[in-house]
């Protein structure tokens, strides 16, 4: 009865086994595969959806950041403003939408466990960059060309997409890299948590750095760029070549290199989470070519089956 409450319907760990408030690595580990298993199974169109979703609901950060900060007329506005800087990452992360930054981290599980293939990632974080750019695209220049901001909030709002065009390739790839990270360990602290205040309070701290500390994300980065460009005073192929291409690349690298692979090395023991994880394994030809992905169940806790991990 104890295994059967304390596990949801795809296997993952509903409270921990040691102590059922938390999680240990390997749970929280099983509970990332779950999320990643039902992001692979689910189809271009549904993922295009809400990854344009998503883009657009980035738009939500670039506005509210830049009317707060417009309106606290003090040295203390920027500051302010940058509070609210989180506000579409709550609508996204609470929401389940598809933003490419939270794809860096789950997907990648169950890649370096060879049960997804790595033309599948790729396939889906096409689909959902894409997606997540047009939406971000469109609110960019809705605000652009009409009058939801202030002046105030307009002359802010540039302000953003100039600093990041006067901020260098490799500077840009760096802060991304860091921003990248930050948004990685994001997704891990969130599974992590039990209830829907702490998933909260983790996405508010967390998100809040990336603006205080000057580092840039791609998507968000974007709809800055792109509103400064729909402006007249950029051109768009200066916002994907001099911003989108190094922030990306940052983002990539500080998602999958410095949480995704860091955190898979301390659940190695656990990197088959399945009780039958040999029928999963794809062959090296198939992690790299094929469409094929596993749907793995969590292993019990209680020893259970515990042979066939290490088969």
């Amino acid at each position: 009865m104890r295994d059967t409450i304390d596990r949801s319907q795809s296997g993952a760990p509903a409270a921990g086994a040691a102590i059922r408030d938390y999680f240990s690595a390997d749970e929280i580990f099983q509970r990332i595969v779950a999320t990643a298993d039902e992001e692979f199974s689910r189809s271009n169109r549904l993922l295009f959806m809400s990854g344009l979703a998503a883009g657009f609901a980035v738009t939500l950060t670039f506005l509210a950041r830049s009317a707060v900060t417009a309106a606290v007329p003090t040295d203390s506005g920027e500051l302010i403003g940058n509070l609210f800087y989180p506000v579409g990452f709550v609508l996204i992360v609470m929401g389940r939408y598809q933003l490419f930054t939270e794809n860096t981290l789950t997907p990648v599980t169950l890649v370096l466990t060879r049960i997804a293939s790595v033309r599948n990632l790729l396939r889906l974080w096409a689909v959902v960059i894409v997606a997540n750019v047009l939406g971000a695209a469109l609110g960019a220049f809705v605000l652009a060309t009409t009058g939801v901001f202030t002046p105030e909030a307009a002359a802010v709002a540039r302000g953003f997409g100039e600093h990041a065009f006067a901020t260098g390739w490799w500077d840009l790839f760096f802060k991304a890299v860091f921003a990248g990270n930050i948004v990685a360990a994001m997704v891990w602290l969130v599974h992590a948590s039990q209830d829907t205040t702490a998933r909260f309070l983790i996405i508010v701290f967390l998100m809040f750095l990336i603006p205080a500390t000057d580092l840039f994300h791609c998507i968000t980065g974007m709809c800055e760029v792109l509103y400064f460009a729909f402006r007249g005073q950029e051109t768009l192929w200066a916002a994907v070549v001099e911003f989108f291409v190094p922030v990306t690349l940052g983002n990539i690298v500080g998602g999958v290199l410095l949480v995704a692979l860091l955190n898979y090395s301390q659940t190695a023991e656990r990197q088959y989470p399945d009780r039958d994880a040999s029928q999963l394994k794809l062959s090296w030809a198939e992690w790299l070519y094929s469409r094929q992905t596993g749907h793995p169940r969590s292993p019990s806790f209680s020893g259970e089956n515990d042979d066939e991990l290490t088969e």
